[in-house]
């Protein structure tokens, strides 16, 4: 399982995929809000979503898991 985590502190602004969703690498997963920034999370590998722990307005420390991918292949 990979975990894709946060890189810092930031607000979670938008969950772009949900549950059994179909990832590529690099695509993103996740967009983060800081200090007026939007900072997408990119997946790192391909592979199908297991968990998303985070929503939408949620707020976010450095290295949080945000969501579990089971890689495939």
């Amino acid at each position: 399982m990979i975990e894709v985590c946060s890189e810092l502190v930031a607000n979670v602004a938008s969950v772009v995929v949900e549950v059994g969703a179909t990832v590529a690498e690099g695509e993103m997963v996740v967009l983060l809000e800081s200090m007026k920034m939007e900072i997408p999370v990119l997946a790192e590998a391909a592979g199908t979503v297991t968990e998303i722990r985070v929503a939408p307005g949620d707020v976010v420390q450095a290295d949080d898991v945000l969501m579990i991918i089971a890689p495939t292949g």
